[in-house]
């Protein structure tokens, strides 16, 4: 199996990012809102496996101090193959010296704990959709 880690977002089809995200239980837009969002961040990463879109990642940052993981999706069928530690670890090393933090769909922390992430006590987040966020659990 050729595995492929591609950081440009030429050639890749936003339309299979849109519907991995929905197949993830992730928030989804059209596919030219993902293409915006992954254009516009500092780091972003997609895995391939024998030519086929398999997982992606994006980072924001400032480049020196603070970065935050946005968007770690892996295709169900390639899921628990090590793709998503791939994509994190691909993101970190394109951000050296920075704190990172991401939020993570509930139930999925212990994934990001193994790679060296900490749950914060401090943490606090503004949603658009305040009900929505809290029914899928990611606030009180």
């Amino acid at each position: 199996m050729n595995i492929d880690i591609k950081y440009s977002t030429d050639k890749v089809d936003f339309k299979k990012v849109t519907e991995t995200l929905s197949r993830v239980g992730m928030s989804s837009a059209e596919p030219e809102m993902h293409e915006k969002a992954f254009k516009n961040s500092q780091v972003t990463v997609f895995i391939y496996k024998d030519n086929q879109l398999t997982g992606f990642g994006r980072a924001i940052s400032d480049g020196v101090f603070q970065a935050a993981l946005y968007e770690i999706a892996v295709i169900p069928e390639f899921q628990k193959m090590g793709v998503g530690s791939l994509i994190i670890k691909s993101l970190l090393s394109r951000l050296p010296g920075c704190n990172v933090i991401l939020y993570a769909n509930p139930g999925k922390e212990m994934f990001y704990e193994k790679l060296g992430f900490r749950k914060m006590k401090t943490g606090m987040a503004y949603f658009i959709k305040t009900q929505e966020m809290k029914d899928r659990g990611f606030t009180e």
